[in-house]
């Protein structure tokens, strides 16, 4: 038990602060050592160390890092003709007139959608009645549908 320095009552062995007036003690418990720190430090990283600068003097005809080129010219295909494509493009579709929604008599362009098709629909109907397994091969098949962007209608 440990009286305290402020009230002098006594305190648990353990403890850093009086339960009693709050006073901290001036002591700390010893520490006890690591069990695991018998290992020697890591040793510093290659390029700090004397045993690199020593190998460094030593070598011969290398270039700096920062002066090396590559080792190959890039690679040229031998037809330039032929450019690869995107996997997936859809040719811009422009109006030739002044677009006008036929039911909100709004200006603006229609905003085009991928939605299921009627193919799809009934391709989904027919395998979910006679081979119901492969009933969702229907909902793969979309169309390109054109939607006014203030009434949400579809165009044309």
């Amino acid at each position: 038990m440990n009286p305290c320095q402020n009230c002098g009552k006594l305190n648990e062995p353990n403890t850093i602060f009086c339960r009693f007036c709050g006073t901290k003690f001036n002591f700390r418990p010893p520490v006890p050592p690591d069990p695991f720190d018998h290992a020697p430090p890591p040793r510093p990283y290659s390029w700090k160390t004397d045993e690199f600068q020593a190998q460094k003097a030593v070598t011969k005809g290398t270039m700096p890092i920062d002066r090396l080129q590559p080792a190959t010219a890039p690679f040229i295909p031998a037809n330039q003709a032929h450019q690869p494509g995107p996997l997936a493009y859809q040719q811009p579709q422009y109006l030739n007139r002044a677009f006008q929604c036929p039911r909100c008599m709004s200006q603006y362009l229609p905003r085009v959608e991928r939605r299921i098709s009627t193919a799809g629909w009934i391709t989904f109907a027919v395998l979910l009645v006679f081979f119901f397994p492969l009933f969702w091969i229907g909902l793969l098949i979309k169309e390109d549908v054109q939607v006014c962007q203030s009434c949400r209608t579809k165009i044309g």
